[in-house]
């Protein structure tokens, strides 16, 4: 049988252009990557009237039972110059107003994916001088600064600030063990002087560094309400709370100017269509921003500034689990006009901004209600006075200098703010349990409501008194919050969703998974021990998934208690087949309906038909999750504010865009660079001190890099000494007990992000193939025990020889078939390279996995991957097949090198996915060789493969045996399988 496949295309256009080595298969792809890779489009812009305008309105300070105490220095030097720039009005040089026509309407543009553009009318971003004033149409940004291409200053040459940045920030060295270091180096070389005399000569060369450089400030808060006339006073009443911070204006502009980010910034708002359906991506593509655009430019002196909105973060973490204080509150910022992809990439696009203060008490007193209401009023004003600098700029435009070295008058603005639920209810001053966004009653959280707002709030405290609005609105009456003192800023507005703590550790994890087992131990209480088997097998289930790049292993199934985020979306990418058969089809169904509004949600672009799956699937979730009220599971209903929080997911996507760039994965990513591993280096005494230090010589660090880089000064090799550190550093084991990506050797990756712009996919041999092996195919084929390869390699170069011949390669007679004389080549492994902007990919949305094909894996038993293979146009799975690789190969013939891959096809079991799980189910092809059962294998162009599938094996009703199945054999054991289309996010926007 022949599979029907797209025919490979060579690659014969060459990319001209000096320095690129690119081979491109059309004169299309040709274009599109000279396009993307080679040409900087020129933004050219409209310019608009404007008129001066007064200085913003004063903003009172909260009233409070807190004084706020300015400290004027901290206890250490760190000097931290601030930008500023003289404002001034919108006009020409020649000092005239910009003529505009009259009901200008939004600048259309097409993109390189044939988008169509709107940019804001009004809030532009006209780049400008130093001044404010405005430049002519297609003016080039000014000359950057000159500079020595030898000053590395502080640091004497490069070599030396390499040194540096790799034992602080990537080695994470200890000042001991520099010290032993530099010992070494000057025993080796006695008649040169050592890259540094000590640790502390290095750490001041750091601290010299002026890029990057935002001071540490603090302040203290004491409470200042009434205290008891009688008895003992609580301790609480007479501490001082001392909050750090940097100031959030310094950070923002560092952001702003940064060039790595020059091709991920969105200066303006913007509003995407294709084919006239709109589409939501970045927080700059959702209703907000324009809609903040459209409230700003009432002034006309705002016309042609560029919005800069500021995503804030908060959330405590525990640093040891050792006796103290432990915890950290850390708040983090972003600019919210960077890109989602730079957001979730850790490439310094989230700061830390402050340290808050977290309010201790005894016991006795840690509920009380006066301690509460301070414990809240502390957090907002200290949230209000760390971002006053921000306050004169978000109604009167700075000017600063951006990431593509224009100026531009920049207005800021308060955006989205990234909390889990508790948190939720802290910036929202509501009541726990009650919805941060609407009115919802607590009881019946899914029923009628109207969205919170400040206005609604003030209207509620002139009527009734604190204690209905606690009662009967869910509102803290006696708190305001921190927005109410910034312009156009309202917290009900500024919830961000949360897929991490809302959908994956809550709904899923916390909800679904303990629903079902509770399930099975309720309706199997008679029989305790049958329902210990059938969560036995559950757990064989999970542990038997084959391996696939990226996807968590749990071999014990799922019995272990300290989860994490990534083990709660590990176990939901295995977790349906696992359940299926063992619990009713509607709870099957209701979880696969969460894990597909999951997957759907979490798109790197959401458009108008993923809006309406997101709503059809968020329906089949509420009308299948009814199974577990009906069974008494939960007989209590669903009022839970984690999941009633899903409801509004569609309207926060319209407003904030996609909201993978706003989840607080992000910021618990961020906790370990920031907070965890500060503290693991510091020596536990006041370690707060040590922790702001370290984290601004990383930032110092990671700002000269940009700068050296973006001057082409960091090219060339490494100095023998640390490619000698980095090759130590990746064969020995470490206390950390993780790699960088940039130290494990890229035969070993398994997946990860590549930096650079989208390029066309592909698929390549690893770069070694296996030595000693037998490099005539025939002697090949005997070594490895697959006589029929030399025939089947044969078919194949046929077709590629005749590939519009009336009969393909699998019928022409045998002595007509072409001779393989050429040299054979086998290799372990494959690389596939494709655009998935959804999953953890680089600020262009490439990223790459290893596709596996060997006898063994690590010593141990043989892995042999699976992949799609591209069949046809037709959406989803069926315009795909699916193959699992046995060999991975390359022959020459006539001048020609031939990469492939012997594969056994799967077959669909069905026209249509399994109605439960949603998954399409596939079977081996077989035949029957003298009473025997052989796979059905083909050979196939390398050119063929997409990229890699992942199977799990169907079990039905019945219980794995309890020995001889496990991940390494599941794909020989069973006789069917899922595809499974949630492996990652990719595989489910292909395998549908």
């Amino acid at each position: 049988m022949r599979r029907s496949y797209k025919a490979f295309t060579p690659a014969r256009y060459a990319c001209n252009f000096a320095g690129c080595r690119r081979m491109l298969k059309s004169a299309r792809g040709l274009t599109l990557h000279y396009e993307a890779v080679h040409i900087v489009p020129q933004d050219l812009r409209f310019q608009f009237p404007s008129a001066p305008v007064d200085h913003s309105p004063e903003f009172d300070t909260p009233d409070t039972d807190v004084l706020l105490e300015t400290d004027p220095e901290p206890p250490w030097p760190l000097p931290s110059p601030t930008f500023s720039s003289r404002r001034s009005p919108r006009r020409t040089r020649s000092g005239s107003p910009l003529q505009t026509p009259q009901g200008q309407q939004p600048r259309i543009t097409i993109n390189l994916n044939h988008e169509d553009i709107e940019t804001h009318p009004l809030l532009d971003a006209t780049p400008c001088d130093k001044d404010g004033f405005d430049l002519n149409n297609n003016a080039p940004p000014p000359p950057a600064e000159p500079h020595d291409p030898t000053d590395y200053g502080p640091f004497p040459d490069c070599a030396r600030f390499k040194l540096a940045e790799f034992l602080f920030a990537e080695d994470e060295m200890s000042a001991n063990n520099v010290d032993r270091l530099v010992n070494i180096i000057s025993a080796l070389y006695p008649d040169e002087s050592p890259p540094f005399d000590s640790h502390t000569h290095m750490y001041s060369l750091i601290d010299s560094i002026k890029q990057g450089d935002v001071a540490w400030q603090s302040f203290s808060i004491t409470y200042q309400g009434a205290v008891p006339e009688s008895g003992p006073i609580p301790t609480w009443m007479r501490e001082k709370f001392e909050v750090w911070f940097r100031d959030p204006l310094e950070v923002l502009e560092n952001q702003i100017g940064n060039p790595d980010f020059k091709d991920g910034i969105d200066y303006t708002p913007k509003r995407i269509f294709k084919k006239g359906k709109r589409r939501f991506r970045d927080l700059m593509t959702g209703n907000w921003a324009w809609d903040q655009a459209d409230k700003i430019a009432v002034d006309s002196s705002t016309h042609g500034a560029m919005f800069a909105p500021i995503v804030l973060g908060s959330d405590k973490t525990t640093v040891s689990v050792a006796t103290g204080h432990n915890e950290y509150y850390p708040l983090y910022g972003s600019l919210g006009s960077v890109h989602n992809s730079l957001r979730r990439a850790h490439r310094n696009a989230v700061a830390l901004i402050g340290f808050l203060a977290i309010p201790k008490t005894s016991r006795e007193h840690k509920d009380s209600a006066e301690f509460r209401k301070f414990r809240r009023q502390l957090f907002h004003a200290s949230l209000e006075h760390i971002l006053s600098s921000l306050r004169p700029h978000m109604t009167t435009p700075r000017v600063t200098k951006c990431a593509d070295g224009h100026y531009r008058r920049v207005i800021y603005g308060l955006g989205p703010y990234i909390a889990d639920y508790p948190e939720q209810a802290l910036l929202a001053c509501i009541v726990q349990n009650w919805c941060a966004i609407c009115t919802a009653r607590p009881e019946n959280l899914d029923g009628d409501a109207m969205y919170r707002s400040h206005q609604h709030t003030s209207k509620l405290l002139e009527t009734f008194t604190l204690k209905d609005l606690w009662d009967h609105y869910g509102v803290v009456g006696d708190l305001i919050p921190f927005t109410d003192y910034f312009p156009r800023a309202d917290i009900h507005e500024l919830i961000a969703p949360d897929l991490l703590h809302q959908i994956i550790k809550g709904t899923f994890k916390d909800h679904l998974v303990d629903w079902i087992e509770a399930y099975i131990k309720l309706v199997h209480q008679d029989t305790p021990g049958r329902a210990a088997e059938i969560l036995a097998d559950i757990d064989r289930r999970i542990s038997a998934a084959p391996p696939f790049p990226g996807l968590r292993r749990f071999p014990q199934g799922r019995g272990f208690k300290q989860w994490t985020g990534n083990d709660s979306k590990g176990l939901m990418k295995v977790y349906l087949a696992a359940i299926h058969g063992h619990v009713p089809a509607w709870m099957t169904r209701a979880v696969a309906a969460l894990i597909d509004f999951c997957y759907l949600v979490r798109r790197s672009t959401i458009d108008q038909d993923t809006l309406a799956e997101i709503e059809a699937a968020l329906a089949r979730f509420h009308h299948y999750r009814e199974v577990f009220r009906n069974t008494g599971v939960r007989a209590e209903g669903f009022s839970l504010p984690r999941q009633h929080a899903l409801s509004h997911y569609p309207s926060l996507i319209k407003q904030f865009g996609a909201p993978n760039g706003l989840c607080s994965s992000i910021t618990e990513s961020k906790h370990i660079k920031a907070v965890k591993r500060p503290y693991r280096r510091s020596n536990k005494n006041k370690p707060l001190g040590q922790m702001l230090i370290t984290n601004q010589r990383l930032d110092k660090l990671a700002a000269a890099r940009t700068f050296f880089k973006a001057r082409h000064m960091l090219d060339g090799p490494e100095t023998p000494i640390i490619a000698a550190l980095r090759q130590l550093n990746g064969t020995q084991s470490s206390s950390r007990a993780t790699l960088l990506p940039a130290q494990i050797p890229r035969e070993n990756q398994e997946e990860g992000a590549l930096d650079g712009p989208r390029s066309m996919s592909e698929v390549s041999l690893a770069k070694t193939h296996v030595r000693n092996l037998p490099s005539n195919i025939h002697s090949l084929a005997g070594h490895l025990k697959r006589h029929d390869l030399p025939e089947l390699t044969a078919r194949f170069l046929y077709n590629q020889l005749h590939p519009d011949a009336a009969i393909p390669g699998s019928g022409v007679p045998h002595d007509e078939l072409p001779v393989i004389i050429g040299t054979v080549k086998v290799f372990n492994s494959a690389r596939a390279v494709f655009y998935a902007p959804s999953d953890l990919s680089g600020d262009g949305g490439m990223r790459h996995e290893r596709i596996r094909s060997m006898k063994s894996w690590y010593g141990g038993a043989p892995r042999y991957d699976c992949v799609f293979i591209g069949k046809s146009d037709d959406p989803g799975f069926k315009g795909l097949h699916v193959a699992r690789v046995f060999l991975f190969f390359s022959f020459n013939h006539q001048g020609t090198t031939y990469p492939c891959a012997l594969v056994n096809w799967f077959s669909p079991l069905d026209e249509l996915p399994c109605p439960d799980t949603g998954m399409w189910m596939v079977e081996p092809d077989v035949r029957l060789v003298r009473g025997r059962t052989r796979r059905v294998l083909e050979v196939i162009h390398l050119d063929s493969i997409m990229r890699g599938a992942h199977l799990l094996g169907i079990a039905g009703r019945h219980l794995l045996p309890l020995y001889g199945l496990d991940h390494t054999n599941a794909l020989d054991h069973f006789h069917s399988f899922y595809v499974n289309k949630f492996a990652d996010h990719h595989a489910h926007e292909v395998a549908f």
